[in-house]
């Protein structure tokens, strides 16, 4: 039977609208945790970093390149990490993600000097690789392009919220110093670590596969909701979107690829050295005071993460918007070096919700563009060699700062990469792209 454009549901179907809503309110709140606990694995190291160094004699450039090996370990393990996913389904292999990468991050605890350090931050990588990929692919199997900004600005809440949260959480935790014969960092790793593990077995229980496997949904709402999905994935396959030998061949992949590493370097140049900057600002140790405070930016970005997407997605301008946060980025990046407090916390505040906001936004691209197997492929190769910025940023900032001499340097290196990436992200569309359905 053929199915014209007519008679697939509209964004203003009340069955779609309400068949979302409740996709939304069942799966958001845990994949949210699932994401704040996933950053604050990979980025706690930037509270123990002044700890590292008074404890175990870890230098900064040993410090830099360990915080940044994690994403060379990420990248080798997730393409196919992410295929397996496709394969198995997301429910039992991102189970599989949390529980070892839990186990290896409260393995940190252990860390003895330079080496053990570098090889825990690495096999924390590969052990984490394929949780982002598979959380993106995952949205493609539950919501509709039209209702994915939203979805992507809401989902990406728990970024800046696990900066907000971990970072008193994680201050909390160096309270703790000697207790038990251990440092305050080993504690954090320790707890946190663990936190991953717990979550890691609930995934089992609380992500279903698709929306065909719940009970939540009424038969109506499987049917509306699978059929707009369906159509959506078969209009991207018949415009050659839809096998890995296309995905090989294509230019966007490059440059989806190109602009995304040039965001991780803004990104991870705010996340591992933020709480080194409040602590430079406030003159004081890194502690619960210091990590309070380093909790501000990122509540700054929360709202922005919940407010900016919602109005790129009204005006249906994603391009717009992603070069206002590139430019926001770069220029507070560089004001947040200011001598003067204020205006250097104002200049963090700004830059940490430019970095998270961007992303938001970015992934809105190639999830419009790629589909199927070819989506979990092109996602997963756009986030592990993307993440690589994410190695690049702190070595970035300290050779910056070894060469000039000053920490201004580093900011300023960083900062620059937003600005390259404006060159990259003026050729992607102007307007949300709109998948034309096929006839089914």
């Amino acid at each position: 039977m053929q199915m014209t454009d007519q008679t697939l549901p509209a964004p203003d179907d009340p069955v779609r609208i309400r068949a979302t809503a409740k996709a939304a309110k069942h799966l958001l709140p845990f994949l949210i945790l699932m994401y704040m606990i996933a950053f604050l694995d990979r980025s706690n190291v930037g509270l123990a970093k002044q700890a590292l160094h008074a404890d175990l004699g870890i230098s900064d450039a040993v410090f830099a390149f360990g915080a940044g090996v994690f994403f060379v370990g990420y990248a080798l393990f997730e393409v196919p990490s992410n295929l397996i996913l496709y394969r198995v389904g997301a429910r039992r292999w991102m189970a599989r993600i949390m529980v070892t990468w839990g186990l290896v991050s409260a393995s940190t605890m252990f860390v003895r000097g330079d080496h053990s350090f570098i090889a825990l931050r690495c096999l924390l990588g590969l052990a984490e690789a394929g949780f982002f990929p598979g959380v993106m692919l995952y949205m493609t199997f539950w919501f509709p392009q039209k209702e994915r900004m939203r979805i992507l600005g809401l989902y990406y809440f728990g970024y800046p919220l696990a900066m907000t949260l971990g970072g008193p959480l994680s201050g909390g935790l160096f309270a703790l110093d000697g207790f038990a014969g251990l440092h305050g960092w080993q504690w954090m790793f320790l707890i946190e670590g663990g936190l991953a593990v717990l979550v890691g077995f609930a995934t089992l229980f609380a992500l279903p596969d698709r929306p065909a496997d719940v009970t939540w949904l009424d038969a109506e709402e499987k049917e509306t909701l699978s059929r707009v999905l369906a159509a959506e994935d078969a209009a991207k396959t018949g415009a050659g979107h839809g096998n890995l030998g296309a995905l090989i061949r294509s230019p966007k992949l490059l440059q989806f690829v190109a602009l995304y590493a040039l965001m991780q370097v803004g990104s991870y140049g705010v996340v591992f050295y933020l709480p080194e900057q409040v602590s430079n600002i406030l003159h004081q140790k890194i502690g619960f005071w210091v990590s309070t405070v380093t909790a501000v930016p990122w509540a700054c970005s929360v709202a922005s993460t919940i407010l900016v997407p919602r109005l790129v997605q009204k005006l249906n301008a994603p391009r717009a918007g992603l070069i206002v946060c590139l430019i926001a980025s770069a220029v507070a990046l560089a004001v947040s070096g200011s001598s003067m407090a204020v205006p250097a916390l104002m200049g963090l505040c700004v830059a940490a919700s430019a970095v998270v906001t961007v992303q938001a936004i970015f992934w809105n691209f190639p999830l419009a563009h790629f589909s199927g197997l070819e989506a979990a492929g092109a996602i997963a190769l756009i986030n592990s060699v993307g993440n690589l910025g994410g190695f690049a940023a702190p070595n970035i900032r300290s050779l910056a700062d070894r060469l000039w001499q000053t920490p201004e340097a580093g900011l300023y290196a960083v900062a620059a990469a937003g600005l390259l990436a404006l060159g990259i992200a003026i050729f992607l569309p102007g307007r949300g792209q709109t998948v034309t359905q096929p006839a089914i």
